[in-house]
């Protein structure tokens, strides 16, 4: 009677074990995935914000050009060139936010698991 006992308890804690286990792996992927979906929409994020940059790179040298040709002094002075930098600057200010931010996702670690009784 005691060794059915002491093996329903064994079994009981080994299905307990199992159980624990079970939950605790999937908290861990759950939390790994959303963290993966986190760091893939901050990369989208981020190749948008270089695709804005190099546009304004490009409009920058456009109208550096033009404002050249047109032979106007201190070309950099020009209140639309200070604006692109301007502009420039805050994009170039975001992205390296957002890199901060792949970076701070990437070392997150799982919270410590909610055990409901």
């Amino acid at each position: 009677m005691e060794e059915q006992e002491s093996n329903q308890e064994k079994k009981k804690t080994t299905g307990e074990k199992l159980w624990d286990s079970t939950r605790k792996t999937l908290h861990v992927a759950t939390f790994q995935a959303g963290k993966y979906k986190r760091i893939v929409q901050k990369k989208i994020d981020l190749a948008s914000l270089h695709k804005k940059i190099a546009t304004c790179h490009g409009d920058l040298g456009k109208l550096i050009d033009d404002i050249r040709e047109s032979g106007a002094p201190d070309i950099l002075a020009k209140n639309e060139v200070q604006e692109l930098f301007l502009h420039l600057d805050e994009l170039k200010a975001q992205a390296a936010d957002l890199e901060h931010d792949i970076e701070n996702i990437k070392t997150e670690e799982p919270p410590p698991e909610e055990r409901s009784s």
